[in-house]
C-alpha cells in the first residue's frame, strides 16, 4: 500500500480506501467487522462513511469497531452530510455522526452533494466553524462539478479550511470527470477520491440487457443504480469489457479495477466489500 497527501491538508490516506456503503444495509455488525479487520490488516487507511448510509447504521458500526479495536488514530475517518445544507442541519448533522462514530473528530467532512436550495456562503460558513472549533479537521464535497468546486474555493478564501477533496464517481461506464474535474483539481491542488469502480457490480458481468436483474444483487437491492448504468452505452461497454476478459483469462471486476487503479487522476480509490474477498480482489488487481 502507498499512501498519499490528500489535496494541501495534514491528511495522509491509503492509495485504496474503504467505502463501508454495505454496513448495516447489505452486512452486519460481525460481517462489517471482519471486512475492516482484514482492511487494517491490508494497510488501508481511509474509511469512508455518511450519515444517509444505512440511515446512520454504517457509521455506527464503524464506530463501534473503532472503539472495540482501540484503533481510532491509525485512520482517517470520513463522512458526510446531505441535505438540506442549511447551518443548522451541517451542525447538527455533524454532532450525529461524532456520536455514532464515537469519537471527537471527523478527519474529512464532506458534502454528499449539491444543494440549490440553500445560499452556498451558508453552507461554507458552517464547515468553516466546524472545522475552527476542532469537531473536524478536514472538509470535502461529494458529486461537485468542477464549476461548483471552483465556487466553493472561490468562497474560502481567507476561511480556516477549504475543500481539500472531492468524490466522485469513476469508472469505465462514467468518465465524465476526466473533461474538466481532474484537471481542476490537478491545477487547484484539491483531492479526488473515487468510488464506484465496478460501477455497483455492473462491470462485473453478470447483468444482460434482455435478462431480470438477479434476486439480491446491488441492483435488485437498490433499484435507482439502473439509471445510471442500464443503457445501450451501458451495455455495450460492460460486453466489451466480458470479451476483452475472457481474451486475456481474466475477470471483468480485475479488468475494470486494473484500469480505475491505473489513472493517474485519483488519490485514493474506494472500493466497497460484503466480504474480505472483496478487499482481496482489489488489491490484487492493483498489482498487477
Amino acid at each position: 500500500m502507498d499512501y498519499r497527501q490528500l489535496g494541501n491538508s495534514e491528511l495522509t490516506v491509503s492509495a485504496v480506501g474503504l467505502g463501508c456503503v454495505t454496513f448495516g444495509r447489505e452486512i452486519g455488525r460481525e460481517d462489517a467487522f471482519a471486512v475492516l479487520d482484514h482492511a487494517a490488516s491490508c494497510g488501508i487507511t481511509l474509511l469512508d462513511t455518511a450519515a444517509a448510509y444505512g440511515g446512520g447504521a454504517s457509521e455506527a458500526l464503524l464506530g463501534d469497531w473503532l472503539q472495540e479495536r482501540h484503533c481510532r488514530d491509525r485512520f482517517v475517518v470520513a463522512t458526510k452530510v446531505g441535505a438540506p445544507l442549511s447551518r443548522a442541519r451541517i451542525l447538527a448533522s455533524a454532532d450525529e455522526s461524532l456520536r455514532r462514530l464515537r469519537t471527537d473528530r471527523i478527519d474529512l467532512f464532506q458534502l454528499h452533494a449539491w444543494d440549490d436550495g440553500i445560499p452556498l456562503e451558508e453552507t461554507i460558513g458552517a464547515l468553516d466553524f466546524l472545522v475552527r472549533s476542532g469537531k473536524v479537521r478536514c472538509i470535502g464535497c461529494s458529486n461537485f462539478s468542477a464549476e461548483q468546486l471552483r465556487r466553493a474555493l472561490e468562497l474560502q478564501r481567507g476561511l480556516a479550511a477549504r475543500m481539500e477533496s472531492v468524490q466522485p464517481i469513476y469508472n469505465l461506464v462514467h468518465r465524465d470527470i476526466e473533461e474538466e474535474l481532474l484537471p481542476f483539481c490537478a491545477e487547484n491542488r484539491v483531492g479526488v477520491i473515487t468510488y464506484s469502480p465496478l460501477g455497483a457490480g455492473f462491470l462485473a458481468g453478470k447483468y444482460r440487457p434482455d435478462q431480470a436483474v438477479p434476486a439480491g444483487t446491488r441492483f435488485d437491492v437498490i433499484p435507482g443504480h439502473r439509471d445510471l448504468y442500464f443503457s445501450p452505452r451501458g451495455f455495450e461497454i460492460a460486453e466489451t469489457l466480458r470479451r476483452e476478459a475472457a481474451a486475456v483469462g481474466r475477470t471483468p471486476v480485475a479488468l475494470a479495477l486494473e484500469w480505475v487503479f491505473r489513472q493517474p487522476g485519483p488519490t485514493s480509490v474506494l472500493i466497497g466489500a460484503r466480504s474480505p474477498r472483496h478487499i482481496d480482489q482489489a488489491l490484487d488487481a492493483r498489482r498487477v
